[in-house]
């Protein structure tokens, strides 16, 4: 016979491996790295609806007016367009094509991603991030700032709906000056985490967008609105096209050993 006080120690055991039990079994698998399989994904990325108009930012406002206005896209008036969603015969680009919730593949890219802060701008204005792996603290990401004499203060968020939450801010005095910011990208969590945003807190007009992924099966489309994956293993998966300022698309596409066809079309918020 179980006593009074010790049924209730035995309530609080049963709870906590039941509680222990269930947060493994919801716990989502990573990724592991593996043989790249054989079949690919390629198609266009569409858009439908109007195309936003640009900002037409006024750069007398702003910092190091002399300077800025040398950008080649400034026109009269000291005024840059600045277009967030290029569209061209109907392709968007810059839309990150991925694969959900894949769970074994290639390898990650080893490459560095390289951010240029250059004429009062910021290349590429898309790119994809990851979470930095256990152990590693440079090597996924460095910023350098190009331009002589010039204050920039890149600003890295994660963004979710109308809420941001800063990951790095780091002051870049003059030309030559970089910062590998590797380490910022250790907090990110798969159910929280999906834009990642980057500003100049001296000049709030420079921007540039990224998808955070967890998998390295992803592109981002180009002038063209084409896209293309490879080194998919066999299998069927959910696929989606995303765009920061404009939505996404996802379908369901089986691939083989060879090249599996996919056009998105992504209709304006």
């Amino acid at each position: 016979m179980i006593k009074k006080g010790m049924f209730g120690v035995l309530l609080v055991v049963i709870a906590f491996v039941f509680s222990a039990s269930t947060s493994f079994a919801a716990k989502k698998p990573k990724y592991e790295e593996g043989a790249a399989g054989a079949g690919s994904i390629s198609g266009v990325v569409n858009f439908k609806g109007d195309v936003p108009p640009p900002i037409m930012e006024d750069l007398s406002k702003g910092k190091n007016v002399e300077f800025c206005v040398t950008h080649p896209d400034t026109i009269e008036g000291n005024i840059r367009p600045r277009q967030k969603v290029v569209v061209a015969d109907g392709k968007l680009k810059d839309a990150v094509v991925f694969i959900e919730k894949i769970t074994k593949g290639k390898a990650w890219p080893t490459e560095i991603t390289q951010i240029d802060f250059r004429t009062c701008d910021i290349f590429p204005k898309m790119m994809v991030i990851r979470k930095t792996p256990k152990g590693q603290k440079k090597g996924l990401l460095i910023i350098v700032n190009h331009d002589e004499e010039i204050l920039h203060n890149p600003h890295g968020y994660s963004v979710a709906g109308a809420s941001r939450k800063t990951l790095f801010n780091k002051p870049l005095p003059s030309k030559g000056s970089s910062s590998d910011v590797t380490k910022s990208f250790k907090r990110f969590k798969a159910k929280k985490d999906k834009h990642f945003f980057l500003q100049c807190d001296q000049h709030n007009f420079m921007e540039a967008d990224g998808r955070i992924v967890w998998n390295p099966y992803n592109a981002i489309s180009g002038a063209d609105g084409s896209f293309k994956i490879d080194g998919i293993p066999a299998g069927t998966y959910k696929v989606t096209a995303w765009h920061p300022y404009v939505g996404e698309s996802t379908q369901e596409i089986t691939v083989g050993d060879g090249e599996a066809k996919a056009d998105f079309t992504i209709s304006k918020k």
